[in-house]
């Protein structure tokens, strides 16, 4: 006999579960065509962006007609996100489109949502928004929205303040088990250090059994293969067997310390245990060869890995372009690239940035900007680091046509981090006497929520005092202040273009 209060839990799971599953069946769902869903996208980004304040916001939503899908709501937070949009205006959009009746977030949106405020460090809207998502429905939150958040404290946090936000999740999430561990020690390795996340995790594992997936994280990014080895043996002796991913982080360790003949070794024993090499395999293997300087070795073995059925995707592409990079052979990567759009594959923003960062470093501005028009044929969107490569030599040769028709592209499309770019673009444009163009780009930024730095600000504040700019010098004064207190970028990523190819991982 089921009790009252069972049976009651009994039919809201069951109301829950059929509003859900209507709500997710695609043909109950007004589904416009994929052109006329891209616009509302568009139009709704636009409300995001334009809006002046909450109340606005949530009119012009309610007035725009738009029929708010799941699917429609992860595309704007995606663009929001890419954008580098205001994060509380898409908390506002996130939060209206909660209310509606019978409507749920999918777990993309929620992670995405979490993202864009970790980004700008809003840590208290980031808890009342799993608090209210807990009371709604708590099976969105899930281990990568663990490490979603975990990883933007990281980045600004120390690893204790980590561990303790772990610790936040325990009242948060359905079941806290050994994958809310794993995220905590994933987030560090990336955000903090594999040290970090071994620390920990000797600090922690008498809380919890460790599994394959805990000492295949901590088996990434050894330094040293005396270590990955003592590690690799600890797995074992807790009875846990590896799996092609624990081969895999052995081989890349072997590889990026330049001993090919112990990776080698590896190699064989994964094929005695009948473990077939995958792609990352090979992608280890190919920039390992790099690294030892043979990149016509190492293009062999995309030949080699379709014999054996395995073929390169993007990333293994990558890494025999990044070595003809370091051995200067950039005929050689472009034609490599014209191979991979010949195989169906697309060239990424990796792809470009390995050859941007040659360019970059041999001051090659004309090619660069040849690479970046081909980009822009091709449908690849540059990211931060490829304006930023640009920029900086637009700015060293004094090219302010150029960085002009970036930074437009840049605010028609949406792409690269406007603070980052803004703070080499202006100085550009104030040194050249510049200040129509300084002003007008200053204001595009600031329609798009966001806020210019300090040091960019009093460069462009000397300029108008000096043209007796009064008012609007003014009206860039006022806007300034409306967002309040800034967000610091962290000097480590302006630096890592500073680093030359053969530093940067395959």
């Amino acid at each position: 006999m089921y009790s009252l209060a069972a049976l009651r839990l009994q039919l809201h799971s069951s109301t829950t579960l059929a509003r859900r599953y209507f709500c997710s069946i695609p043909h109950l769902q007004s589904q416009p065509s994929l052109s006329l869903q891209r616009d509302d996208v568009e139009r709704t980004f636009r409300i995001i962006t334009t809006s002046t304040d909450p109340q606005s916001l949530i009119q012009s939503l309610k007035s725009s007609q738009i029929p708010f899908s799941n699917d429609l709501i992860d595309s704007v937070l995606k663009r929001v996100r890419f954008a580098h949009s205001n994060p509380l205006s898409a908390l506002e959009f996130y939060k209206f489109t909660s209310r509606r009746k019978g409507f749920f977030h999918t777990s993309f949106s929620l992670d995405n949502m979490l993202y864009i405020l970790g980004r700008s460090r809003k840590f208290d809207e980031i808890w009342e928004l799993l608090l209210e998502t807990k009371k709604k429905d708590q099976s969105l939150i899930t281990p990568r929205t663990i490490q979603v958040v975990l990883a933007r404290v990281a980045k600004v946090c120390s690893v204790r303040q980590t561990v303790e936000s772990l610790k936040r999740f325990r009242k948060l999430v359905p079941e806290f088990d050994v994958s809310c561990y794993n995220a905590l020690f994933r987030t560090l390795s990336q955000e903090r250090s594999m040290s970090d996340a071994r620390n920990v995790y000797h600090g922690l594992k008498h809380e919890f059994r460790p599994n394959l997936q805990t000492f295949n994280i901590l088996l990434s990014g050894w330094k040293s293969s005396e270590d990955a080895e003592a590690f690799f043996g600890e797995m074992r002796d807790m009875g846990v067997e590896p799996d092609i991913v624990s081969y895999n982080c052995l081989v890349d360790v072997y590889c990026k310390g330049r001993e090919m003949e112990k990776a080698y070794k590896v190699i064989d024993k994964m094929r005695e245990e009948g473990i077939d090499l995958d792609v990352i395999t090979y992608t280890s293997l190919i920039g390992g060869l790099g690294l030892m300087g043979q990149p016509d070795k190492a293009r062999e073995l995309l030949k080699e890995m379709r014999e054996y059925g395995c073929y390169p995707d993007v990333a293994a592409f990558n890494a025999v372009i990044r070595n003809f990079c370091i051995a200067k052979r950039l005929g050689d990567a472009y034609n490599l690239m014209d191979e991979m759009v010949g195989k169906g594959l697309s060239p990424n923003a990796t792809t470009f940035n390995v050859i941007f960062r040659s360019l970059y470093w041999a001051n090659d501005l004309r090619s660069s900007w040849s690479l970046y028009l081909k980009m822009k044929e091709m449908g690849c969107l540059p990211n931060t680091q490829t304006c930023m490569f640009l920029m900086r030599l637009m700015r060293r040769q004094e090219r302010v046509d150029i960085a002009l028709e970036l930074w437009n592209d840049m605010i028609d499309k949406g792409f690269g981090a406007y603070i980052l770019v803004s703070d080499v673009l202006f100085p550009l444009l104030c040194d050249m006497g510049k200040l129509e163009e300084a002003e007008r780009c200053f204001l595009q930024m600031v329609e798009k929520g966001q806020k210019p730095s300090q040091v960019s600000f009093r460069r462009i504040k000397v300029l108008m005092e000096l043209a007796q700019k009064h008012e609007a010098l003014s009206t860039l004064s006022e806007k300034m202040s409306a967002f309040g207190s800034a967000i610091q970028i962290k000097k480590s990523y302006v630096d890592d273009l500073e680093r030359p190819i053969s530093d940067i991982s395959y």
